[in-house]
């Protein structure tokens, strides 16, 4: 029986402008950048449900977030932050009893690469962002004594030690995207523990579940069943680092419907329970390196785009100019 996935297992970024690698904008068409590609999609508009006086509902998503994102008050270290939610689940907090702190696809959902300061889609209805690290449920499997961290000024996300202050902003609800991947939990000096009553990503495993198997071969590329994306078998089609431009210049010379991904299909293929590299057990790709482009220009800075730090699982940047990063081209997606 044939599967079909939703285009939406991957959103759009938001970003609807181009830029050369001196940050200048650009026409679009031709560009093979990332406001290009007919993934663009709408992240604003009415994608956001604000009836209530206290809560904000994603139709993108299927999430409910607090519309006031600064509630918990004060930053505070990961292990409060669990709790601060679980709290707010035991008390019923705005008539809810599902509260959690989110894992990190549900906390990058929010993110716009079309906005910064902060990296949120134009029109949103929320208040009191904080343009810092707002904590995620998932522990970072490159060092489990650190946890996921998004970083709502420009995008990044990265990890820091569990015992760091950073802000919380729990949410509510089944998420419609897939799941991270992360299937253990830790406390806060990285020792395995039991999940039960964690809270933990690892724990909870909220999100759509993966198809098994998840890449199938199609000749010299890989077809990922979760999200309909086509990527290049040997993932370094330019033998060695390039800059931006030549990145996009690449991975269009790689056949017709191919190109330089945009940043939430990079991050799609991490599995957050890996790393070295971070993506899932006996994937089938070969030449994998450490950092990859995507064609995401920055919205922070335009002569700089998004990276994904493969090795690890972070979303990063880099000067566009700067020789740094890999390329792995896509097609599709695809819905079969």
């Amino acid at each position: 029986m044939a599967l079909q996935f939703s285009p939406m297992a991957v959103l759009p970024t938001g970003q609807t402008t181009c830029h050369d690698a001196h940050g200048r904008e650009i026409s679009c068409p031709g560009s093979g950048q990332d406001a290009a590609s007919a993934r663009r999609g709408r992240m604003d508009g009415d994608r956001f449900v604000a009836d209530d006086p206290e809560l904000v509902a994603d139709a993108l998503t299927g999430l409910v977030w607090p519309r006031d994102a600064g509630l918990a008050g004060f930053p505070m270290p990961w292990g409060e932050a669990l709790a601060f939610a679980a709290g707010w689940a035991r008390d019923g907090r705005f008539g809810r009893s599902d509260w959690r702190l989110p894992n990190r696809r549900e906390l990058r959902s929010l993110v716009s690469y079309g906005a910064a300061r902060p990296a949120l889609p134009p029109g949103h209805p929320f208040r009191n962002v904080f343009l810092g690290w707002y904590w995620t449920a998932t522990t970072a499997a490159p060092a489990p004594g650190y946890a996921w961290y998004v970083h709502m000024e420009g995008g990044r996300m990265f990890y820091g030690r569990k015992d760091q202050d950073c802000l919380c902003w729990p949410l509510a609800g089944d998420m419609l995207l897939p799941r991270t991947g992360q299937l253990r939990c830790f406390d806060g000096a990285g020792e395995g523990i039991a999940c039960v009553g964690t809270g933990q990503d690892g724990e909870l495993r909220q999100g759509a579940p993966w198809p098994s198997p998840r890449f199938e071969m199609r000749g010299e590329a890989v077809r990922d069943r979760l999200t309909g994306l086509l990527w290049a078998r040997a993932a370094d089609a330019a033998r060695g680092t390039v800059a931006w431009e030549e990145a996009l210049a690449v991975a269009a010379a790689f056949g017709e419907g191919w190109r330089l991904p945009d940043i939430n299909e990079l991050e799609s293929l991490v599995d957050a329970d890996c790393a070295f590299p971070a993506l899932p057990a006996g994937h089938p790709f070969t030449d994998v390196g450490e950092a990859y482009w995507s064609a995401t220009t920055s919205a922070f800075e335009h002569d700089w785009a998004h990276a994904l730090y493969l090795h690890k699982g972070a979303v990063g940047v880099g000067v566009k100019s700067g020789r740094d990063f890999l390329v792995w081209p896509v097609c599709g997606p695809e819905i079969i």
